[in-house]
């Protein structure tokens, strides 16, 4: 046999030996949205993945965005066939609105498409109290007629009463109750005194 012919032969035989042998997590999703409820002081996601590959696969890293957020994996290695999660844990504070962390996982898949996966986070957190709208303001020379905000209390806060105070004594406001029947919207009017200067 030809010995140029045989090492094709070998070569040919390692490349398919090669491609045979992989690893490959594939992710059941890589984000993830949450509604944490009021008194909630975390939001929590899990993203779970399996090893559909036959080799092994070792994660590398596991890195958060930020420090508010924490992510652990339930294994270091993932062994064919093999299911896991890694859980991602959103600390609220004090923060509301819309908040979009990630989870960067790196593993030793030869691939590099598949060796880096961004992992995200998003929770929609309702604030105790939306105003709308957030700012009234007169403009120099305009009349001190009263501006009117509105105050709509979450749902699922148990506020019984709204009180309104004033910084400064140029201004002045009251709350009434506005048109939910539960209460949970209010009025806020602001006035300001005509011998105010803007």
């Amino acid at each position: 046999m030809n010995t140029n012919f045989s090492r094709l032969i070998g070569v040919l035989a390692l490349a398919a030996l090669a491609q045979s042998a992989r690893a490959e997590l594939k992710w059941e999703q890589t984000s993830v949205d949450l509604r944490p409820g009021f008194n909630d002081k975390q939001a929590v996601a899990h993203f779970k993945y399996e090893n559909v590959g036959n080799t092994p696969v070792h994660f590398k890293s596991v890195h958060a965005s930020c420090g508010c957020t924490t992510a652990q994996t339930q294994n270091e290695q993932v062994a064919p066939g093999q299911k896991g999660e890694i859980t991602a844990t959103f600390n609220i504070g004090g923060r509301t609105g819309t908040q979009v962390k990630t989870v960067t996982v790196q593993t030793d898949d030869p691939d590099s498409a598949r060796s880096t996966t961004v992992l995200t986070l998003k929770a929609m957190i309702t604030p105790l109290l939306e105003f709308q709208p957030t700012l009234v303001y007169w403009q120099m020379g305009e009349e001190p007629k009263p501006k009117i905000i509105t105050a709509k209390a979450n749902k699922d806060a148990a506020i019984k009463k709204l009180d309104v105070a004033s910084s400064t004594p140029d201004f002045t406001a009251k709350v009434d109750a506005g048109s939910a029947p539960n209460g949970s919207v209010s009025n806020l009017t602001i006035l300001r005194r005509r011998s105010t200067q803007l």
